[in-house]
């Protein structure tokens, strides 16, 4: 990956650096390499992430981080006067240094308020003027991995290359809440354990269908007389509901009953993961669970999971990736992608073939 010339942040004199981490679950993962560049080109400073309430618990599992900070909005920073409020409590930390993840104007706003005197990152959303160094974020840049975007951006600030390894290592106390949650739905060391998570956001164009999901976890309890978790959150709802209507055997569904921190537990003890192009595709990857992930209407090149044992089903039709919420035409892309396909993905990764 070829860094861009940018204005390089100092290497000495900062002790304290604020990092605005990603809003959104599987973003949130694939920031975690530039999250250990930053710790490698600092290795002595205290390093605080600002970060929404729903992915706090995923970045706190970071060993680069010392502290996450909630950007509880809504809620006591909504709005403008929440915002100077925010402001005025990043203030009181005395950063030397803010690093912007997150693309919008809104966090170089706050970072100036704050005063925080030195301010990096992309100079997205018409934000450039706001930050002391920015890096330019082209159409090439826009099209690799985002791992790779994270990456590239703070390189192009003067970040030692950290790899793209992407692990999540939850401690001691992710495994006993596994165990308790597992112990009481009575499947405590029942394996194979297989997590599916059929939903997604953005739209309905990201969803394989959940009859099919059905079948595969059919076919899976019947062939490896396993255990099958639905995941996801309450707005997936409908989405686990449909397949475990659909499916013949009796599968636990833990959408909206878990929060992320549950849900990293429990992903982490599964011995298989299958689901949509989502948020939790991308943590059971980070935690090295083997994973299928069905992909129709987005980029697998952009936003597929990284890991040693991953399987991406998807088709290679012409109007795919559209990047659309909903299909306007015949929703070819997972329609051509049979339940055989997804089973036999599963199968081959828990034979280790």
């Amino acid at each position: 990956m070829n860094v861009r010339e940018s204005k390089q942040i100092p290497l000495t004199g900062v002790e304290k650096i604020l990092i605005r981490g990603t809003n959104w679950i599987g973003d949130a993962v694939m920031t975690f390499p530039a999250l250990a560049a930053i710790r490698s080109t600092y290795p002595g400073a205290w390093i605080s992430l600002l970060a929404k309430p729903w992915v706090a618990d995923l970045y706190r599992l970071s060993p680069d981080i010392d502290n996450v900070m909630l950007l509880q909005s809504p809620g006591f920073h909504a709005g403008v006067i929440g915002k100077f409020r925010l402001a005025s409590e990043l203030k009181q930390n005395g950063f030397h240094m803010a690093i912007l993840l997150q693309n919008a104007i809104e966090a170089a706003i706050i970072a100036c308020l704050a005063r925080i005197p030195i301010r990096a990152g992309y100079n997205s959303d018409g934000r450039g003027f706001l930050l002391t160094h920015s890096v330019q974020r082209t159409e090439e840049i826009r099209k690799v991995h985002q791992v790779d975007y994270y990456r590239e951006m703070v390189q192009s600030l003067g970040c030692r290359d950290a790899g793209r390894a992407l692990r999540l290592r939850p401690g001691n106390d992710y495994a006993a809440l596994a165990d308790g949650i597992l112990a009481s739905y009575g499947i405590a060391g029942q394996r194979p354990l297989i997590g599916i998570a059929p939903g997604a956001t953005y739209g309905p164009a990201k969803k394989w269908y959940p009859e099919r999901f059905a079948a595969v976890a059919d076919r899976l309890i019947d062939d490896l007389v396993g255990q099958v978790l639905l995941f996801g959150s309450a707005a997936d709802r409908d989405s686990t509901g449909a397949v475990k209507r659909n499916a013949m055997h009796n599968l636990i569904n833990l959408a909206g009953k878990t929060g992320l921190k549950e849900a990293i537990a429990l992903i982490s003890r599964c011995d298989l993961f299958i689901s949509n192009d989502s948020g939790l595709m991308h943590v059971a990857a980070a935690l090295g669970i083997p994973t299928v992930a069905i992909f129709g209407s987005t980029n697998a090149v952009t936003t597929s999971p990284i890991g040693e044992k991953i399987v991406i089903v998807r088709k290679n039709i012409e109007c795919s990736p559209c990047l659309r919420e909903t299909c306007p035409g015949d929703f070819k892309c997972m329609d051509m992608i049979t339940v055989s396909d997804v089973a036999a993905a599963a199968k081959g990764l828990l034979c280790g073939r």
